[in-house]
């Protein structure tokens, strides 16, 4: 994925805004990949938290790489792990989410689908 210059705040340095996006960016390849999602369909799940621990600052423009995988699959949420990478190799942060399944009708959160339990396992 990509930065850009605009990405930077004041600092010289990305604004920790942009790591949310690009987290967003790589769940929704990681999905698109894992054939859990396409253009038309709507994710099944709200993200219900993230904690950024940044390492190093990053900077815009630049070619970034995102490590991410499932670590932990519940019975109404999961959580997964990133790791940003700059373009020498260094770690810019390091982060992880937990998302909550979610049924917009009803409102409240919803059972973990059988779909998903398979091919996260199938990934392992």
């Amino acid at each position: 994925m990509h930065t850009r210059w605009s990405d930077e705040d004041n600092m010289g340095v990305l604004n920790n805004a942009v790591y949310l996006s690009l987290l967003e960016e790589a769940r929704y390849r990681y999905f698109a990949e894992l054939g859990l999602i396409d253009q038309q369909q709507q994710f099944g799940f709200v993200l219900g938290q993230t904690n950024i621990r940044f390492l190093a600052p990053g900077h815009g423009p630049a070619e970034v790489t995102i490590e991410m995988d499932t670590v932990r699959v519940g019975h109404r949420s999961f959580d997964q792990a990133y790791r940003v990478f700059g373009p020498d190799q260094s770690v810019w942060v390091e982060a992880n989410a937990t998302m909550v399944w979610w049924d917009a009708q009803k409102k409240c959160s919803a059972q973990t689908p059988p779909e998903f339990l398979s091919k996260i396992h199938a990934n392992d």
